[in-house]
């Protein structure tokens, strides 16, 4: 057996030790598990790991969320608040609960919040279902270990609540003005040592964090709906961000088990600078009358490997929400070429067919399903 694989195996199975024998003596779990700990900083194969370990319920002693904890240098993350709980949000607490930590899930209107309780619920037991189907849980395992994720997200509307969190992620409206005055807010209620992150997919994280009174730890956390099955995160720097700080996020990000990329302040980062602007070339060709939508599709499917064409792709983004990024990207940098409005966006979207959400856009559409 390949050596880099041997102390992570000795690791898997005394956690499944632990895992069965909840009635041990505190000690014993202790133990046990910061020597697991102890072997897993030495692992090449860590990040694979953590979430493992993450997974023990939440009777277990809460020194080993301590051990656990995300730990870059003198910066540690174990408690982490959810600002905004719609579909975005919702899957970032509901990850983070999931993976062991302590989440605070914060939307101001009651409502809101009530909503996105829900839906991580429904959430939680939908995946863990699989596992029972799969046979790898019984339902027993599957009811305790949903207990224990929800036991651990803590919902509030209060600003105030997030003055204990080591990192605060914000997933609020996408303007500019409405992210300034909230992390002005954030500024002052979230602790010295807080790190502030946004989720924005195409705003510039520096045009709001330096309204936080602390811009060097003020990172970009762009996760990828649906959030619970989506790997990919991109962590986001700013020319003020502390590399420490930096550093720190990727290392969560590994601990929740997603996978880190790195980009700088850029418009569109990585996925959507690429995505957003094919998308626009897309419906251009259609707008031209060069080709039909279907044949569009299909090329993209069939001759790049394309899991969904990309005027389909747009309809289930949004065609709203397509809109709104390209009219920024065309305001803040007007001598680009490759951002652009197709004029038939806007017409779909003055006419209140933004694609799935409302069963029509460029196709029809019954749920997520297209007719």
């Amino acid at each position: 057996m390949a050596k880099e694989f041997v102390v992570p195996l000795k690791i898997a199975r005394r956690v499944r030790f632990v895992n069965t024998t909840y009635d041990a003596p505190e000690r014993i779990h202790v133990s046990l598990l910061s020597a697991s700990k102890l072997q897993l900083d030495l692992t090449p194969r860590s990040p694979m790991l953590r979430p493992v370990l993450r997974s023990l319920p939440r009777s277990t002693p809460s020194l080993l969320a301590r051990a656990l904890a995300t730990s870059t240098g003198d910066i540690k993350i174990q408690k982490v608040g959810m600002v905004g709980l719609g579909l975005m949000g919702h899957g970032i607490a509901q990850t983070a609960a999931t993976a062991g930590f302590d989440v605070v899930a914060l939307d101001a209107n009651p409502k809101g919040l009530e909503s996105g309780m829900k839906r991580i619920e429904g959430s939680v037991g939908k995946l863990l279902s699989r596992g029972v189907k799969k046979g790898t849980l019984t339902q027993q395992q599957a009811d305790e270990q949903a207990a224990a994720t929800l036991a651990r997200i803590t919902p509030t509307t209060e600003l105030s609540e997030l003055a204990d969190c080591d990192l605060v992620i914000e997933a609020i409206v996408e303007n500019v003005e409405v992210k300034k005055e909230f992390y002005a807010n954030l500024g002052k209620v979230a602790k010295p040592s807080a790190i502030l992150a946004s989720n924005t997919s195409s705003l510039a994280i520096s045009d709001f964090a330096g309204s936080s009174g602390r811009a060097s730890q003020v990172v970009g956390l762009h996760f990828f709906n649906p959030v619970q099955l989506m790997k990919l995160v991109e962590v986001i720097r700013t020319d003020a961000t502390d590399p420490k700080i930096f550093d720190a996020c990727k290392q969560w990000v590994l601990d929740i088990g997603k996978h880190p990329v790195s980009c700088k302040d850029t418009p569109g980062f990585i996925v959507n600078r690429l995505l957003v602007p094919y998308l626009a070339q897309a419906i251009s060709l259609y707008e031209r009358g060069d080709a039909t939508k279907e044949d569009i599709d299909v090329s993209m499917q069939f001759g790049a490997g394309h899991p969904m064409g990309p005027i389909t792709l747009a309809d289930y983004v949004g065609l709203d929400t397509t809109l709104f990024i390209l009219e920024g990207w065309v305001r803040d940098h007007p001598n680009e070429p490759a951002f652009f409005v197709p004029e038939i966006i806007r017409k779909k979207v003055a006419e209140g067919k933004l694609g799935r959400k409302t069963g029509d856009g460029f196709y029809k559409w019954d749920g997520d399903k297209r007719l």
